[in-house]
């Protein structure tokens, strides 16, 4: 499986643990930055990471930050993208099986190495379930990609 991976300056620790967890797990990853503490806008990030996954390059995308919260709500923005933003390894597989998440995202400030790294295999490991209410369930949040403002 081809991840793309990417974080801001808040999570490049956990970025770096979360890469070998995806090592071990045999996943071919694009690490597409930041690579030290030198202060990064984390909407970047994710739009290098939701690129990889929205042109076929990556299969899924995983996304840090110091509290996971800004860079899933700009990954949320692009088109055919779905970030989860999992604190847990419940919330990881509901994420992937009923709503066929294509990036996680997660808090370098809040999240310990340890917990990350089962998130990271349970969101791996889990499998969309494909049945009819979770594809219409998608399909009405893909037609919110194209809702606009009344004005």
């Amino acid at each position: 499986m081809k991840i793309a991976i990417g974080s801001d300056h808040g999570a490049v620790e956990l970025k770096d643990a979360v890469k070998k967890v995806l090592a071990e797990l045999g996943a071919e990853v694009n690490d597409v930055g930041t690579f030290d503490a030198a202060a990064v806008d984390y909407p970047d990030i994710a739009e290098k990471v939701c690129a990889e996954v929205t042109s076929g390059a990556a299969e899924r995308g995983i996304v840090l930050c110091g509290t996971g919260i800004g860079i899933s709500i700009a990954a949320n923005k692009i088109h055919g993208i779905r970030c989860a933003l999992c604190n847990d390894v419940f919330s990881a597989k509901m994420s992937r099986e009923h709503n066929n998440a294509n990036v996680l995202a997660m808090g370098g400030r809040v999240l310990g190495f340890g917990p990350a790294g089962e998130i990271v295999k349970a969101w791996i490991a889990t499998d969309f379930s494909g049945d009819e209410r979770h594809n219409r369930r998608i399909g009405k949040i893909s037609a919110l990609e194209k809702y606009q403002q009344p004005k």
